[in-house]
């Protein structure tokens, strides 16, 4: 719902938008009926997102010259977004592929090469903090130790949307993800298998010694 505040902020951008020159805030006031005041904190604040831009005056006379103020010629970031859409095409191109799993899971682990490893004492540790950071939920919260059955319990998946329709290309990634995030730490363990949805809300990564994982 677009407050009343929000939809005064566009109409003062889409009056930019619209002119052919740099505006000044009393021009702006004058075509919106609005105090120069209300103006102001409007253009602040577009000012601050990087949606208007101040420009130079070509003024020569005597006196301070007036603040000129123009929209800045860019795709609006705070517009609508549709990345849901992106996902379903994506998981819909590789589904399509001669091996989809193998496929999936080779995307994912040449993703995982690239993450950084955060602070952790061990490398099952660090997974589990990029897990959670991610949004896996690993359980327990924050554990202390690595897990003494070599298995990490996944109580959140944060693609379950999608993974629901496309587990066969979804938990793939996944588990290239893991795969791959241990091999670019060059840790001593692996993810050798992912079991997705065990239980309605659990998926379970299986860690043995580092081999081949493939």
């Amino acid at each position: 719902m677009v407050t009343a505040v929000g939809k005064r902020r566009v109409d003062v951008l889409s009056t930019l938008k619209v002119s052919a020159a740099p505006m000044t805030i009393a021009q702006i006031a004058s075509e919106l009926a609005v105090h120069a005041n209300t103006v102001r904190f409007h253009l602040e604040h577009l000012e601050a997102a990087g949606q208007v831009e101040r420009v130079q005056p070509h003024h020569r006379g005597p006196g301070r010259p007036p603040q000129l103020y123009r929209a800045v010629r860019r795709m609006d970031p705070a517009g609508p977004t549709h990345y849901r859409m992106l996902a379903e095409i994506l998981a819909n191109g590789l589904a399509a592929d001669d091996d989809p799993a193998a496929k999936a899971r080779e995307v994912g682990r040449a993703w995982g090469r690239t993450m950084p490893r955060p602070a952790a004492d061990s490398p099952v540790d660090a997974l589990v903090q990029t897990l959670r950071d991610i949004g896996f939920a690993p359980e327990p919260p924050e554990p202390p130790e690595p897990p003494e059955d070599d298995q990490l319990r996944l109580r959140h998946c944060p693609f379950l949307e999608l993974a629901q329709t496309r587990a066969a290309v979804v938990c793939p990634i996944h588990l290239g993800l893991m795969q791959g995030a241990l091999e670019g730490w060059h840790a001593p363990v692996a993810v050798e298998r992912l079991d997705a949805f065990v239980e309605p809300d659990l998926c379970v990564a299986r860690l043995g010694p580092k081999g081949d994982s493939r």
